[in-house]
């Protein structure tokens, strides 16, 4: 169709060559499709399907980010992924998971590989039961389209997951027998198998995890009140060890956290919402210079990053994005830097309203 159409001398935009007209068309936002490809036959070919408009910007080398949002509604139990645009700022969304069981939308482990554009889903939780599940499905931003990969050796919730090297790693969480696991294993995307690796010395549920310095940093996080300090262990694949998490390191992780620039980051949710970040060196916590994470960002959130920014999003599906600066210091300090956060709202569409994220990942498409 499409050599038919261009033996006809139909123009993908008229006064345009074809180079410049596509790389505009492939510029456009997703939730333009429906109406854009009704404009001729060539918008269709190239419009018609998500799939067909992303292979065509992979294959002509497009690497634009896309917040991927998994999200659930308390009262009916719905899920659905929405997808922002983070250069338009537009919604989208993406077929559903292939789930025979009917899944509880916390307790599940999402990951991803943004520049090879794919999300991986592991694990979670049955709804209305206790029984964990192994389920792994893959999801690849070009084809948009879901796959059931082989299934992770122990199921498993409410577990500690992470990339390295390409490679996916997994780590605690609770049994079928609702009991907290100390197990862990790796799966290669590319093979397609997982193989057990060292265990983690401490049965545990993770609250938070975070990929640091090629290392698996896991924390099962502070519970109210504080009567015993968290547990925390790091994972180093090089050796095949794990390792427990310095007392300065575990006690300060007080939210939910990434890893930017070698350092990492967490909102806290008990000094006033306020940025913090962790210096190895000194093994030492210290808050980010800017204001607090704005109150229209309401629990339950989720947050990811990319590059310099950091996305949190909230209840309604509202997100805030932290501008991430580093700024060099003019003192004889122990420190010859700090960093600095400008937050900037994007507010949902009122048809979000009532909805929660569970989980959130950045891919490249």
């Amino acid at each position: 169709m499409e050599s038919e159409l261009l033996a006809c001398g139909e123009p993908l935009i008229p006064g345009l060559p074809d180079d410049i007209a596509l790389d505009c068309l492939l510029r456009l936002p997703v939730q333009s499709h429906p109406s854009c490809r009704v404009v001729c036959k060539r918008w269709h070919l190239l419009l018609g399907t998500k799939e067909r408009f992303f292979s065509k910007r992979k294959e002509l080398g497009y690497q634009n980010p896309w917040l991927f949002i998994f999200t659930y509604q308390k009262g009916t139990g719905k899920m659905q992924w929405q997808v922002l645009d983070l250069t338009n700022m537009s919604w989208h969304t993406i077929p559903p998971m292939p789930c025979k069981e009917r899944i509880c939308p916390n307790g599940l482990s999402c990951v991803s590989i943004p520049h090879k554009g794919t999300l991986f889903v592991c694990g979670g939780t049955v709804s209305d039961m206790d029984c964990p599940l192994n389920l792994v499905l893959k999801y690849e931003i070009h084809k948009n389209r879901w796959s059931v990969m082989n299934k992770m050796s122990t199921a498993r919730s409410f577990f500690a997951s992470g990339i390295i090297d390409g490679m996916v790693y997994v780590a605690g969480g609770n049994s079928s027998e609702l009991y907290e696991l100390e197990s862990a294993e790796v799966l290669d995307p590319i093979k397609g198998n997982w193989k057990s690796i060292a265990n983690m010395g401490a049965n545990m549920a993770s609250y938070d995890a975070a990929v640091l310095n090629g290392k698996l940093f896991v924390t099962e996080g502070w519970l109210w009140p504080f009567l015993f300090s968290p547990r925390g262990q790091v994972y180093d694949p090089r050796s095949n060890s794990w390792e427990t998490m310095s007392a300065s390191l575990r006690e300060g992780w007080t939210g939910l956290s990434v890893a930017i620039d070698g350092h990492l980051f967490v909102v806290s949710e008990h000094e006033r919402m306020k940025l913090k970040v962790y210096d190895m060196k000194t093994d030492s916590w210290d808050i980010v210079a800017g204001s607090p994470l704005p109150e229209e960002i309401c629990k339950p959130f989720s947050i990811n990053s990319f590059e310099c920014r950091i996305y949190v999003i909230g209840y309604s599906l509202h997100v805030a994005i932290g501008h991430l600066r580093k700024m060099n210091l003019k003192c004889t300090s122990r420190k010859k830097w700090c960093y600095l956060v400008e937050w900037e709202i994007i507010n949902a569409p009122q048809a979000f309203c009532g909805w929660s994220p569970s989980s959130s990942q950045v891919v490249l498409g």
